[in-house]
C-alpha cells in the first residue's frame, strides 16, 4: 500500500486495496437494498482514499530496497572512516 504518486502501479494497488475494504464494510454495515450498500461502499471509499490520503506510506518491497541501500551507505561511510583515519595518522 502506497500513498506516493510516483510510484503508478502501487498507487493502483491502494485503491484496489480500499475498494476491497469499502466494499467488505459496505456489506457488513447493510443488509437493506442494494442502492444503501452502494452509497455505503461509496462512502467508506471516499473516507478510506481521505485517510491515507494524509499518511505518507510505501510499500513493503521500496522499504526493504531503502534498507538496502543504507546498510550499503553504511559499510560506504565506514570504509570512509578508516580511509580519513590512516591519512591523518601518516600525517606528521
Amino acid at each position: 500500500m502506497v500513498h506516493r504518486g510516483t510510484q503508478g502501479g502501487c498507487v493502483n494497488n491502494q485503491q484496489a486495496w480500499i475498494h476491497e475494504i469499502s466494499e467488505q464494510l459496505a456489506g457488513h454495515a447493510s443488509t437493506g437494498p442494494g442502492l444503501l450498500r452502494d452509497d455505503l461502499a461509496r462512502n467508506f471509499r471516499a473516507l478510506l482514499q481521505s485517510a491515507f490520503a494524509r499518511l505518507d506510506l510505501v510499500t513493503r518491497e521500496e522499504f526493504e530496497i531503502q534498507q538496502q541501500v543504507l546498510a550499503r551507505l553504511r559499510v560506504q561511510v565506514t570504509e570512509l572512516e578508516r580511509t580519513v583515519a590512516a591519512l591523518e595518522r601518516a600525517q606528521p
